[in-house]
């Protein structure tokens, strides 16, 4: 029996792996590197991803740029006085945090390292920015410190991710975890569950690849509509639907069942500040949606893992494709 589960748990929460791994209480501090994105400097794109609003979730975008020691400091005193933590991960989260040269890269993790509260790093990037230079260099850094990569999958159907205008296929996922399982770095992915077009068996197959690859960790996120982003003007001209509150925990019960029961929950939905969010409204109540979710859960009596059976393998021998999508 898991940990989480001897606690009475459905599923395996970041918080409680953090405990288990640095034996304290340790809090993420986001940390702005000022990274671009090759998806809006021109080298893929300058539109941006369709939900891309970058204000919308990250708060170091809307604020005026800092140095990172500052940033951190900053974050820690804050979250020391309100929560009593001493021990946290600086998140590089805004932008794609691996889009620059290997010593710039190092200087702006190291900076961060620096700081006697920081016990990790968590790199938020995209799949198909992590050149094997990157991933040596995060594989230096993690024989000192724990580091966890992140990359943003969404989904593994490829008509989707062209809809969301994403610029990166599945394929460049797999090859992203697959070099940096290679070097023991651990994985995580950002996946979008309920994306307009894809049915519950979409979504579904999705969670089955992520528990195949074996991943770390995964990032659940709803899609929520933020202003002045090419989904807003399509959600506006009702060309979009978005799931209702309960279509939404449901899928999410979905998704967790077919994860492996190690697999750690970064989070469970997204949310917008208030003055970015066009919709759903629910979103806007965090809480509230983590609460349907673990309703829905104990309402079918269900939990992580349920229908996870058999161990992954490796991602040469993947026997299927990702499906169509939209």
């Amino acid at each position: 029996m898991y940990l989480w589960q001897q606690e009475g748990l459905r599923y395996y929460p970041l918080r409680l792996f953090l405990r288990e791994k640095f034996g304290a209480r340790v809090w993420k501090i986001t940390v702005d590197g000022g990274f671009a994105c090759p998806n809006m400097d021109g080298t893929l794109s300058r539109e941006g991803c369709i939900f891309c609003n970058l204000a919308s979730f990250s708060p170091a975008r809307r604020q005026t740029p800092r140095p990172i020691r500052q940033q951190i400091q900053q974050a820690a005193e804050k979250l020391r006085r309100r929560y009593g933590v001493n021990c946290f991960l600086a998140y590089f989260q805004p932008g794609t945090n691996t889009y620059g040269p290997v010593e710039k890269l190092r200087d702006l993790y190291q900076q961060a390292l620096q700081e006697p509260e920081i016990v990790g790093l968590a790199i938020g990037t995209r799949p198909d920015c992590v050149p094997n230079e990157v991933l040596d260099l995060l594989a230096e850094l993690a024989q000192k410190t724990w580091v966890l990569l992140e990359l943003g999958l969404q989904t593994i159907h490829n008509r989707t991710l062209d809809w969301l205008g994403r610029h990166h296929t599945y394929e460049a996922f797999l090859d992203a975890a697959e070099r940096a399982q290679k070097r023991h770095l651990p994985v995580g992915a950002h996946v979008i569950v309920g994306l307009p077009g894809e049915s519950a068996d979409q979504v579904r197959a999705t969670a089955e690849e992520i528990a195949r690859l074996g991943l770390h960790s995964v990032k659940v996120h709803n899609l929520y509509v933020a202003r002045d982003t090419r989904l807003a003007q399509l959600y506006q001209a009702g060309q979009v639907r978005l799931p209702s509150l309960e279509e939404y925990a449901g899928l999410v019960v979905d998704f967790l069942e077919r994860l492996r029961p190690d697999c750690v929950i970064d989070r469970l939905c997204a949310d917008a500040p208030p003055e970015y969010l066009v919709a759903p409204e629910w979103s806007a109540k965090k809480g509230a949606v983590v609460a349907a979710i673990e309703a829905e859960l104990k309402r079918r009596d269900t939990y992580q893992g349920h229908l996870f059976t058999t161990e992954p393998t490796s991602i040469e021998s993947c026997p299927m494709r990702p499906g169509e999508g939209l």
